[in-house]
């Protein structure tokens, strides 16, 4: 593995991209893996910093592109799968209480993406994968559902591969830019909480709209 300094000219060194660039630099690979199955287990830490960084030091020849690939497609494999068990062995009642003490996430994400799951079944797993702020979450009811683990594994592992790839993929081509997909990423994500609320508006709208309707009529 080459020693290559990812630290770009002008950019900060510190905060999540420079705790990223150093366990890439130092780690390698298994470094990238483990950031983002830390990703996956804390969803404030971003994909879109991490799996672009670990493409353009891919390019820059300190790991090599499959081993960025596999790793990162691991590690979301093992933060999903520690989310799933969790999910399981709590069960929805505890999975609920412990969730309203952690920071930076609100119960509220975590009804929007159960919902969605008992819905949408394993689609929502694979689709879930692909999706900013639910791609991490997805896995809780999984676990709660208690989803076949092989069928859970399957559909966690596509997922995130077609997820990674293109992010890693980005920071690759991008080079010495990688850190411009973080601003399409959030503009996607930003879209993706748009339509969410969109679509608890539209389903609140249709639940109301009957009772309205018979009040009005008697």
């Amino acid at each position: 593995m080459h020693s290559v300094n990812l630290a770009l000219e002008g950019e900060p060194t510190g905060g999540i991209a420079g705790w990223a660039t150093g366990l890439v630099e130092t780690m390698g690979g298994p470094g990238a893996g483990l950031a983002i199955a830390l990703e996956n287990l804390f969803p404030p830490l971003p994909s879109e910093v991490i799996l672009p960084l670990t493409g353009f030091a891919a390019g820059q020849g300190v790991l090599s592109l499959a081993s960025a690939l596999f790793w990162t497609t691991l590690g979301s494999v093992v933060g999903a799968v520690a989310l799933y068990w969790i999910g399981a062995l709590l069960g929805r009642e505890r999975m609920y209480a412990v969730w309203e003490r952690l920071p930076l996430v609100k119960t509220s994400d975590l009804e929007k993406t159960e919902a969605w799951f008992a819905k949408h079944g394993r689609k929502a797993v694979f689709m879930g994968r692909m999706v900013p702020v639910f791609r991490s979450l997805i896995s809780v009811p999984a676990g709660v559902e208690r989803m076949p683990v092989p069928t859970f594994l399957i559909l966690t592992s596509l997922g995130s591969a077609i997820w990674n790839t293109v992010l890693v993929m980005a920071g690759y081509w991008l080079g010495d830019q990688w850190h411009v997909v973080e601003n399409y990423v959030g503009v996607l994500s930003k879209v993706v909480l748009a339509l969410a609320v969109l679509a608890v508006a539209v389903f609140l709208a249709k639940r109301m709209k009957p009772a309205s309707g018979r009040h009005r009529r008697s």
